[in-house]
């Protein structure tokens, strides 16, 4: 019996306008959906749940501008709408809308990375390569 391994990535960044402003070390990421039960008259339990939104909240770890990023001014503070970008082997996963909820720095004299960035991500996008 084969034991199949997981795919890990081997690319991981943030994209503005269809453009690599930043690569990730590493990222770890929780999905969660919320429901409502609905409850009927004289019914002890509930007899359905309706799906509420999904949310995403990404935390991104050691996040290096691009040289042309660099160029550019980038601000991580002012970064708004953008993908992080998560390549496999088999597939791509983008997470779209991002919106960044908290940066943490740590600083070492000509360093142009942020320790810690956590994003908050409007959708989750699959693609097969």
């Amino acid at each position: 019996m084969a034991i199949n391994a997981i795919p890990t990535s081997s690319d991981i960044y943030l994209e503005v306008n269809g453009k690599k402003v930043a690569v990730v070390q590493s990222y770890s990421a929780q999905s969660t959906k919320s429901s409502t039960a609905v409850e009927a008259f004289g019914e002890s339990q509930p007899v359905a749940t309706i799906p509420g939104p999904n949310r995403h909240v990404l935390e991104l770890t050691r996040i290096y501008a691009t040289d042309e990023a660099l160029a550019d001014g980038i601000d991580f503070y002012s970064l708004e709408d953008f993908d992080l970008v998560i390549c496999k082997p088999d597939r791509r996963v983008i997470y779209g809308g991002c919106q960044w909820s908290k940066i943490g720095e740590s600083g070492a004299l000509g360093a142009s990375v942020v320790e810690k960035i956590t994003v908050v991500a409007a959708r989750r996008l699959e693609t097969r390569v």
